[in-house]
Parts: C-alpha cells; structure tokens; sequence
C-alpha cells in the first residue's frame, strides 16, 4: 500500500499555522514517517507539502526523497509559494529539478476564488510537465476540480480528503450531488484521507458509506489513499487513519483494492513502481 498523503515539518523552519503547545509543535521527522508506519504493509508514502510559507521547502522535500527513496516514494509540492515568480520562472525551475522535481503540486484555501490569480495562472504549468494539481479547498473543491479538469483536459486534478464534506452530523450537504458531477471527468482523481480528523465522532460506518459512494461513482482507477499524518494524531494514529480510509473498500475485489491501494497511486503520481 502507498500512503498518498502524509507530511513532515519542523517549527522552527516555519509553519505559522501550528500552533505552540499542540501536539504537532514539534518537529516530525522522516525516522518518525518510518515508526509510524511499521507493520501497516507501506511501500511507499507520498509527502504533501505542509504550508511552510516559502519555496525552500519544495527544494527540501525534493532533497528528501532522493536520499530516502525506500522510505518516500514521490511528493507534492506548494504552488502558491511559486506563483509570484510567474510561469517563466516555474517553467525553469521544474525543468532544473531533474530527480528533485514534485510530482505534484497543490492549491489550498477557503475556496477556488480565494486562491491567488498568480497561483492558478500556473495550473497550465503543471499540465505542460505532467504534474498533478492537487485541491485542498474548505468548500466547493468537488466542483473546482470539475472546472478546472474540464479546462484542462490533459491535467490530473486530484482532490483531497473526499473533497471535504460536511460533518456528518450536520449532514452531507451537496456533496453527493458534487461527487457525481466531479466522477463525469475522467481527470479528476479523489483521494481517501482526512476522514479520522474531520469526521470525528461520526459513526465509522457512517465515514465508510461516503468512501462507498466515492470509490462507487470514481472507480478503483481513480481513487487514492492517504493517513494525513501528522494532522491525524489528535484523533488518532496513522494505523487508525488508513483503516478507517479502507473501511469503504470492502465491496471491492481483491484486485481493485490493490488498484486503490496502489496501482492508481503509480500511475497518476509517474512512480517509479
């Protein structure tokens, strides 16, 4: 299994969203992405960039995987931080990468218009060079990566946490109505996380109903898996994480969990395997 979206970070490099005396105030380490994962049965993670503010933790990341590859498989860098320097200047800088080159890159925000114009002048980027966009929106991402992935049709748009849908106690709001929508384009990709913190105190068969519509709607070939850990440890551990992202998979056949486990994982993010 691939865990599609973890992240590392260390406070003092930035991160002003983590608040002091949390406890994700300290630094995680690619030692603790490796005790967090004995005997879950990963080969490989996918490292989501964390919003530490600057482009120096795209080159930091990037660095990482080269000297961990049997830890690290790929990760996805942030492109609001690049998006003042403009495309010319992203063009080069992902040309020059060479091994070090994301294999994704991600937008986040409130919602798609909040994001800056300079930032989603770049998307066009991504496409030239076979990068993923990745979304992480608080509302509408569902139906941002619809737009978006109908605009760019050679472009894989891959949305975060099952497109963040309501809290179940309030009730699933458009979200049925927009995963529908968003399983019309065959380039957007929904990705399986989030759950354990954002659905916290909601039935787990509950959680494992909207992952059923997801993988029903998308398909095994269009699914992913993710722990979100380290935002997951106030709710739980990496282990609880991914078997609560599985617990919608079993109606599926041995050989489409492994799709959704894995194969997917290889193809939209180009791993090597």
């Amino acid at each position: 299994m691939i865990d599609c979206h973890a992240h590392l970070w260390d406070p003092a490099a930035g991160f002003p969203w983590i608040r002091p005396g949390s406890v994700h105030h300290r630094p995680f380490s690619a030692a603790d992405l490796a005790a967090s994962g004995r005997g879950l049965g990963l080969t490989g993670t996918i490292l989501v960039e964390a919003s530490r503010g600057d482009a120096g933790e795209t080159r930091a990341l990037g660095r990482l995987r080269l000297r961990r590859p049997d830890l690290i498989a790929g990760y996805v860098a942030n492109l609001h931080v690049h998006a003042e320097a403009g495309a010319p200047r992203l063009r080069a800088l992902l040309a020059e990468s060479g091994e070090e080159r994301p294999n994704g890159m991600r937008l986040g925000g409130a919602r798609w218009a909040d994001t800056p114009p300079t930032a989603r002048e770049l998307v066009a980027v991504l496409a030239e060079f076979g990068l993923v966009l990745e979304l992480n929106l608080a509302a509408g991402a569902l139906v941002a990566a619809a737009d978006v992935a109908a605009r760019h049709p050679e472009l894989t748009v891959v949305v975060d946490h099952l497109g963040n849908p309501p809290h179940l106690r309030t009730g699933a709001g458009d979200w049925y109505r927009d995963v529908e929508h968003a399983g019309t384009l065959p380039n957007v990709v929904v990705k399986i996380s989030g759950l354990l913190t954002q659905q916290h105190g909601v039935p787990a068969e509950s959680t494992a109903r909207l992952v059923r519509h997801a993988v029903d709607v998308f398909g095994p070939d269009r699914c992913l898996v993710g722990s979100d850990w380290p935002i997951c440890l106030p709710r739980g551990s990496r282990a609880d994480a991914l078997a609560l992202a599985r617990r919608g998979l079993a109606q599926l056949t041995a050989p489409q969990r492994e799709r959704v486990l894995h194969t997917t994982a290889v193809r939209v993010y180009g791993l090597r395997g």
